[in-house]
C-alpha cells in the first residue's frame, strides 16, 4: 500500500445556510479536524474537494461565503484543491489524474453529506480500482422524505448509506482507527 490520500468532500460553509434539513453526527467536523491534523502530521496527501453550484442561488456558489471551506478543513499552501460541480469528485475533475501521478492506490475519505457527495465519489473510487476506506464518524448527512413521502431521519440515512458502501466499495471505519494505520 502506497501512503494513502484523506480526501475531503465539500467541508463547505454552504451547509449552514440554514436552508437544509436537521443533519445527524454534530462531531463530524471535529473529527474530519482530527483526521486532517493526523494526515498532516504524517506527512501524508491531503486533498480537498469542493462543490461549485452551477445554479445560480445555489448555496456553493462561487463567490459567495457558502463557497468557501469550513474552518476545520481550511487548506494549507501546497494542499490539493479539486472544484466540482457534480456529486462524484472525480467527474469533470483532475483527481484520478493527480491521484495515480503522486502513485497512491489508497483513498480515505471523510466530510458532507453521506449519501450524496462522500458515497458518489467513494463508489467511483473503488470503481477506479483505489483502496478505499470511509472514516464514518467523520461525515454527516441530513433527514431526507423519501419518494412516498415519508420522512427518513438523518441518522438513518447516514447508517444506511454506510452500510450500502461497507464491505462492496469500502471498508467503513472510524478516524480513530485511520489514525493508527498511519502511524
Amino acid at each position: 500500500m502506497t501512503d494513502p490520500a484523506l480526501i475531503l468532500i465539500d467541508v463547505q460553509q454552504g451547509f449552514e445556510d440554514g436552508s437544509w434539513a436537521p443533519r445527524n453526527n454534530p462531531e463530524a467536523e471535529g473529527r474530519i479536524a482530527a483526521a486532517l491534523a493526523g494526515w498532516r502530521a504524517a506527512g501524508l496527501p491531503v486533498v480537498h474537494v469542493r462543490h461549485s453550484s452551477p445554479e445560480p442561488d445555489g448555496s456553493f456558489r462561487e463567490g459567495t461565503p457558502g463557497f468557501d471551506f469550513k474552518a476545520e478543513a481550511e487548506p494549507l499552501p501546497g494542499e490539493r484543491v479539486i472544484t466540482k460541480s457534480v456529486n462524484s469528485g472525480f467527474i469533470g475533475t483532475d483527481l484520478e489524474e493527480r491521484l495515480r501521478a503522486d502513485g497512491i492506490d489508497t483513498v480515505v475519505v471523510a466530510g458532507l453529506t453521506t449519501d450524496h457527495c462522500v458515497s458518489t465519489t467513494v463508489r467511483m473510487a473503488a470503481n477506479l480500482g483505489f483502496e478505499t476506506w470511509v472514516l464514518g464518524d467523520a461525515m454527516a448527512t441530513h433527514d431526507r422524505t423519501g419518494p412516498d413521502g415519508a420522512h427518513i431521519p438523518a441518522a438513518v440515512m447516514h447508517e444506511t448509506a454506510l452500510a450500502s458502501l461497507h464491505d462492496e466499495f469500502a471498508e467503513v471505519i472510524d478516524t480513530s482507527e485511520a489514525l493508527e494505520r498511519v502511524r
